[in-house]
């Protein structure tokens, strides 16, 4: 199913970036100071929200955009709990649906040379959580 709507976005709108497929479906994307939160989703009456700390690298924002945009996507009506630095990996069910949106939408193969990026990056970089890089190592 996560898979199935990648694949329908990237069709659509021909891009896997997080930030477009955001404006695309109407998610206004807000940079705040967030302290140690890297994002968050929120919906308030219809109007979808997704926070993104302005204060981490230009990888993780879009790391953790798409993270939210999964969480947009896949649990549309939920406001998430705050995504903290230190509990990116999560045995919550849509946490682990949003992360794997994630990793699948920024390393869709469309998109993707696998050439170019090495394993240590995708997680200290883009702070993709090293469990579900080392589950994803396939696509490295």
């Amino acid at each position: 199913m996560i898979n199935a709507k990648i694949q329908e976005l990237i069709n659509l709108y021909e891009t896997n970036c997080p930030f477009k497929l955001a404006r695309q479906l109407g998610i206004t994307v807000l940079y705040e100071d967030l302290g140690d939160t890297l994002g968050y989703y929120s919906k308030y009456f219809r109007m979808k929200f997704i926070h993104v700390n302005q204060n981490i690298s230009e990888k993780k924002q879009q790391y953790t955009c798409s993270h939210e945009l999964g969480h947009a996507i896949l649990h549309p009506n939920d406001n998430t709990a705050f995504l903290k630095k230190n509990t990116f990996f999560s045995s919550d069910v849509k946490e682990i649906e949003a992360n794997t949106f994630a990793v699948n939408l920024l390393f869709h193969e469309q998109f993707f040379d696998n050439e170019t990026i090495c394993f240590q990056e995708v997680i200290e970089e883009y702070g993709v959580p090293k469990q579900l890089a080392i589950l994803k190592s396939k696509l490295f």
